[in-house]
């Protein structure tokens, strides 16, 4: 397509607008509803007020390190002084969708020479469900391992290799502290497309494949850091469930994942459709050098285990974009005219349009739930300890609640204590110490269900009102709690109740609960 003239959906201005029109839904909310980010918050607020209240220390172990996944945690302590913490936050998540657009766009652009139309088809990926979860330092390093590929396309089609060298060098390693993913990721891209690159040139296989690997030793040098960071005595987590292939393949169903399941559903079936019409229509091709680099990213989705170092989800996490350099292999052939091109262009700009007005009114849903239940914060005062329930049921719903770390923002916001931060050594830069709080003190002790689930560490409401140790918490957070028995509560009382959502102060920390003939009672 290179030397043609430009149509509406390959200009510049066009790639902006797009890249503008995918912050929309996140306009409204004070706090992006993303399933993970209020926990994330809570640990910001951490890192940054620890040297001030010494209660946080108390609490919270913070040291800094240098691991792969300080993108945000890094951002924020600037941003934090000129704009404070939620709005610092919420202006750095913005940028994900965008960024996440614009490196899309831009490969396609390198790779075809123009935007071919069936490119906008992946725009809603920028949603995708890993970004709905809340893996913001891994969505960060995504869109920007995204545009850096562009680049590295770019500059590898202008022939400034030794300069493309140079500066893939700093640009990596920047990756890396990001997020290990983004870097991985990258790594693959950029091996895949020289590769090609290389046997086009007249190189046979063996021979590319080598001087492909040459070409990425830029790139390498985070494998140093990888080494340093993983072999320290502190670093716990397991890598573990491999080849799950039931939750893999729910994994590609779900890549767009959010509230309405049939239309989640239904928009992820037309990437497939859009996919498997690249096979069987004549006037549709796929890219040599970005098919193999989706073929790639297949091998590593299928290898991946969903565990990695204790961080859960991790095949899930690839798939999206697996998908995605799989939509922009598409291209026309010359069989296609200009009105069919612009026809698949205006079909794949409306499907992007339905997805970024279905994801507003979603995030508009959350932020009303976000606002009602965190009204119980101006109820607790600072300093305090909360542990809170968050119920949900066994079976894996469609539709969040997304409160399972909304209780972060007493951290955030009071400087209360709260049972949901991750506390892995070598993970992250924050674990927890207060052992008073015993089996209660951090991530997933949060999580509460009506019974014992199979496989997981959720604990029922009934027991975990129960067990809990009283005299260490000043305040009880129940949030769409399962079904319970009231004498269980014995000595909370109530400061605040939204619907189901309660809070409670405890008043009498000696109740004591005994099981007799399976009936309850309290002393």
């Amino acid at each position: 397509m290179r030397g043609s003239a430009l149509h509406w959906w390959q200009t510049r201005w066009f790639v902006a607008a797009m890249a503008l029109a995918a912050v929309v839904p996140l306009l409204w909310p004070a706090i992006p509803p993303l399933v993970d980010l209020p926990g994330h918050m809570g640990r910001y607020r951490v890192q940054i007020a620890i040297g001030t209240h010494p209660g946080l220390a108390h609490w919270y172990d913070f040291r800094w390190q240098l691991i792969g996944n300080l993108g945000i945690d890094l951002l924020v302590v600037p941003l934090e002084r000129m704009f404070g913490l939620e709005l610092a936050v919420k202006l750095i998540v913005l940028t994900i969708p965008a960024l996440t657009v614009s490196g899309l766009l831009w490969i396609a652009r390198e790779v075809h020479g123009r935007i071919p139309a069936t490119a906008l088809f992946e725009l809603p990926l920028a949603y995708s469900y890993p970004f709905q979860f809340g893996f913001v330092n891994f969505a960060l390093a995504m869109a920007l391992a995204l545009n850096l590929f562009a680049l590295w396309l770019r500059m590898a089609r202008l022939g400034q290799l030794n300069l493309r060298a140079a500066i893939f060098v700093p640009l990596s390693c920047a990756l890396w502290v990001c997020h290990t993913f983004g870097w991985g990721v990258l790594g693959v891209l950029a091996f895949s497309s020289e590769m090609i690159r290389q046997h086009d040139r007249g190189r046979r296989w063996f021979d590319a494949w080598v001087r492909a690997g040459l070409g990425c030793l830029p790139l390498a040098l985070p494998c140093a850091l990888m080494v340093f960071w993983r072999s320290g005595d502190h670093v716990t987590g397991q890598t573990a469930d491999w080849f799950n292939w039931r939750q893999k393949f729910n994994y590609v169903a779900m890549v767009l994942r959010d509230r309405w399941m049939a239309w989640d559903m239904a928009s992820a079936t037309i990437l497939f459709l859009i996919l498997f019409k690249g096979v069987r229509d004549d006037r549709i091709e796929y890219s040599r050098q970005l098919g193999i680099s989706a073929a790639f990213l297949l091998v590593v989705f299928v290898l991946l285990p969903r565990i990695v170092f204790g961080s859960a989800y991790a095949d899930m996490r690839l798939a999206p974009f697996m998908l995605a350099i799989a939509v922009i292999a598409l291209r026309p052939r010359h069989g296609l005219s200009f009105r069919g091109a612009a026809t698949f262009a205006a079909l794949g700009l409306t499907f992007f349009g339905a997805r970024l007005v279905g994801t507003t009114v979603s995030y508009w849903l959350y932020a009303r739930e976000y606002d009602r239940v965190l009204t119980a914060i101006d109820h607790v005062p600072q300093g305090a300890r909360v542990v809170t329930f968050v119920g949900r049921r066994c079976q894996d719903d469609w539709t969040y609640s997304r409160f399972e770390h909304i209780s972060a923002l007493l951290l955030e916001r009071k400087l209360a204590y709260s049972n949901d931060q991750w506390s892995m050594a070598g993970g992250q830069l924050l674990t927890v110490r207060y052992t008073p709080a015993q089996g209660f003190a951090h991530d997933p002790s949060e999580i509460v269900t009506d019974r014992r689930c199979r496989g997981e560490w959720w604990r029922p409401l009934s027991w975990a009102l129960g067990a809990f140790p009283r005299a260490a918490f000043d305040y009880v957070w129940l949030l769409s709690p399962p079904p319970h028995d009231p004498v269980l509560l014995k000595g909370l009382t109530p400061v605040w109740r939204s619907g189901r959502d309660v809070l409670y102060r405890v008043d009498d920390r000696s109740v004591v609960f005994t099981l007799r003939n399976g009936v309850i009672s309290a002393r």
